[in-house]
Order: C-alpha cells, then sequence, then structure tokens
C-alpha cells in the first residue's frame, strides 16, 4: 500500500522535513555563535594588545597631558617614574 511503512515519503517521525531544516538551522547558529565569541574572547583580537603589553591608563593620560603642555617636562619624569615603580 502507499503511504504505509518504511520510507513514508518526507515524513520521518519528527514532524516531517521541516525539523531537519530547523535542527540545521540551530547547528549552524550555534557554530557562528562559538566562532564569534571565540574570536572576540582571544586576546589577540583586533584592537586588543595582549595582556603583557598593555598599557597603564594613567600613563597614557600622563602622556596626553605632557603633550598639551599642562604639565613640565620635570613633573612628567617625575610622575612616570611614580606611576611605573
Amino acid at each position: 500500500m502507499w503511504g504505509y511503512g518504511h520510507g513514508q515519503g518526507m515524513m520521518d517521525g519528527f514532524g516531517g522535513m521541516g525539523f531537519g531544516i530547523i535542527f540545521w538551522i540551530v547547528i549552524l547558529a550555534l557554530v557562528i555563535w562559538a566562532v564569534v565569541w571565540f574570536v572576540r574572547s582571544s586576546p589577540y583580537a583586533p584592537g586588543r594588545l595582549p595582556p603583557a603589553n598593555r598599557r597603564s591608563s594613567g600613563l597614557e593620560v600622563l602622556e596626553e597631558r605632557y603633550a598639551r603642555g599642562e604639565i613640565s617636562r620635570e613633573e612628567y619624569l617625575q610622575k612616570k617614574q611614580d606611576i611605573s615603580s
């Protein structure tokens, strides 16, 4: 008889072909999410420096103040030494 027994066409017991498509879309989305998460959490992601090469934000502010002329060279060197130690 047609439509009975093994090989019923597109019906596979899980709601048909729609379940298979949804399943693979979910798997693909999880893989894409995992790749994006891994790239963003990597210390070598674009725009991020490795932890050993990161500079103190205080030192950056000090350099900006010196570049703008807000502090003298002597004051800059003294504060830089204070921050570094």
